[in-house]
């Protein structure tokens, strides 16, 4: 059983920087991968991220790549996706989700957090 809840989302200029925050708790936490994955307005929910927590590999989605970095911090029990160099199009509920494997498709990861707004003005 793992719970997750996001944090760090809020109102930021294009081009600014936000760091959202995904703080897990329960027992097994450790042996889940993690997973970022946004949903804008009248769009589908798409993928950001993704972390193997026991390697420490990561993959991004190519509209993020270069801009975005997913990381973690074991000791807090913490995942993390840094956003620089935001622009209007990243505007979304930006969600983390916990999985078995490190993928690109939601519905294989099996714990969700209740999301997080992040708005980019232009």
């Amino acid at each position: 059983q793992v719970q997750l809840v996001e944090s760090g989302g809020g109102l930021v200029q294009a081009g600014g920087s936000l760091r959202l925050s995904c703080a897990a708790s329960g027992r097994t936490f450790s042996r889940y991968a993690m997973g970022w994955f946004r949903q804008a307005p009248g769009k589908e929910r798409e993928f950001v991220a993704a972390l193997n927590w026991s390697g420490g590999s990561t993959d991004y989605a190519d509209s993020v790549k270069g801009r975005f970095t997913i990381s973690r911090d074991n000791a807090k029990n913490t995942v993390y996706l840094q956003m620089n160099s935001l622009k209007p199009e990243d505007t979304a509920v930006y969600y983390c989700a916990a999985g078995l494997a490190p993928t690109r498709i939601d519905a294989q990861y099996t714990y969700w957090g209740q999301g997080t707004q992040v708005t980019v003005s232009s």
